[in-house]
């Protein structure tokens, strides 16, 4: 099966663009989150039961489940409950910066790559859109344009 993409260069206005970079930022926030929330369960796990230091180690329940990616892309609008801040950003876009994460952690346990890092301010330099029918930035008068 042949799929086709299609890949534009935008040129936002200056609102426009910070509109964007804040999606971003929203984004680089929820992809921390899903990796703060992995690296938990893994730490948790690390040592051996009768060797761990309650003070410096992670202590999960032993039947807590693998945060997952579809764990995950549920726990996102009851997240929009408590991070209005989540609300601002399009949900599907939310959605694929956590699968991006999970696609880093495959590299990480099937390719061999490193464990997916933390994502400073200004290091989240992509947003995904899977689909939309109209501008995607519609709260903003004026168009982007496409080349």
């Amino acid at each position: 099966m042949l799929t086709i993409n299609y890949c534009y260069r935008i040129y936002p206005n200056i609102t426009q663009e910070q509109l964007l970079k804040e999606w971003m930022d929203i984004c680089r926030i929820a992809y921390n989150y899903g990796l703060r929330e992995i690296k938990d369960w893994y730490n948790s796990r690390k040592c051996m039961v009768d060797r761990c230091s309650i003070s410096h180690e992670y202590i999960m329940p032993a039947n807590s489940p693998y945060p997952g990616e579809v764990k995950q892309l549920n726990a996102l609008p009851c997240a929009k409950k408590v991070f209005p801040r989540l609300s601002e950003v399009p949900s599907q876009v939310l959605q694929q910066a956590v699968k991006h994460l999970h696609r880093a952690c495959v590299g990480f346990q099937k390719i061999g790559h490193g464990f997916p890092r933390f994502k400073k301010f200004g290091q989240f330099k992509s947003l995904l859109f899977p689909q939309f029918k109209q501008n995607p930035v519609q709260r903003l008068t004026s168009d982007i344009f496409f080349l």
